[in-house]
C-alpha cells in the first residue's frame, strides 16, 4: 500500500463555489484521483490535509493557522513513510490583503519542499518525492469571494511558469493545472464539479508514472 499525501487549500478540500458546503470525497480531485489509481491497480490511500484558506508560508490576519510552512514538518513525520506529496497551494497568496505575486509565491512553495525534505522521519522511512500542482489562475473573484479576493486575477498572472522554474531548480515533478481546468464562472476562484473530475483524472495519470518506481 502507498500513501499519497495532498497538501493543499480550498480547492483540493473541495469547496462548492458560493457555498460553505464540501462535495463528496470521490467528486473531488483527490479521490476522483484515488479511485483512477485503485481502478488502475496500483494500491494506494490518500491522505487529505487540505485547508479553506491556507497560504503557502504567509500568515492570514483574520483566522489563524492559514501559513502552510507551519507544522508541515510534523505532518510528514506523522504520516510517513509517504510515497509522494502533492503541493497544489498558492491561490491564498493573492488575497486582496497580501500585496504578492507569482515569483512571491513560487518562492513560498520552494520553502515548503524544502521543509518537507528535512522532516524528521524515522530512520529508514524515505524522504517523499513531490509533485507540486501550480492552481489555476484566479479568474475575476465574485460573489462573496470578491472582496478577499480582488485583484487576484492581475497578481497570479505568470504563476504557472513562475511554480515550473521552481519545480525544475528544486527536481520535483510539476503539473500546471491551469493548462487543464479553469475557475468557476460563479465566484471566480473554486473549482466546479466537471473540473474536480478533470483535474484528479489527469493528475491520476502523472502520479501513475511518479509510484510505479516507488
Amino acid at each position: 500500500m502507498k500513501h499519497i499525501l495532498v497538501y493543499g487549500d480550498s480547492l483540493s478540500w473541495g469547496i462548492i463555489p458560493n457555498t460553505r458546503q464540501r462535495l463528496a470525497f470521490d467528486r473531488r480531485w483527490p479521490g476522483v484521483m484515488e479511485s483512477e489509481l485503485l481502478a488502475s491497480g496500483s494500491q494506494v490511500r490518500v491522505i487529505e490535509d487540505c485547508l479553506n484558506g491556507r497560504r503557502t508560508v504567509w500568515e492570514d490576519p483574520f483566522k489563524p493557522g492559514r501559513n502552510g510552512l507551519a507544522g508541515i514538518e510534523q505532518r510528514i513525520e506523522i504520516n510517513s513513510p509517504l510515497s509522494l506529496v502533492i503541493l497544489m497551494l498558492g491561490i491564498n497568496d493573492f488575497q486582496s490583503m497580501h500585496q504578492l505575486n507569482s515569483w512571491h509565491s513560487a518562492q513560498g512553495i520552494a520553502a515548503l519542499v524544502r521543509a518537507i525534505r528535512q522532516a524528521p522521519v524515522e530512520p529508514g522511512m524515505p524522504v517523499p518525492p513531490i509533485l507540486i500542482v501550480t492552481p489555476p489562475q484566479a479568474g475575476e473573484a465574485k460573489a462573496n469571494m470578491a472582496p478577499k479576493f480582488e485583484a487576484a486575477r492581475e497578481k497570479s498572472a505568470g504563476l504557472g511558469e513562475a511554480y515550473r522554474q521552481v519545480a525544475g531548480e528544486m527536481g520535483c515533478a510539476f503539473l500546471d493545472a491551469g493548462l487543464l481546468v479553469s475557475t468557476s464562472k460563479v465566484d471566480g476562484i473554486h473549482l466546479d464539479a466537471d473540473q474536480h473530475v478533470v483535474l484528479g483524472r489527469e493528475i491520476a495519470r502523472v502520479v501513475a508514472g511518479l509510484i510505479s518506481a516507488d
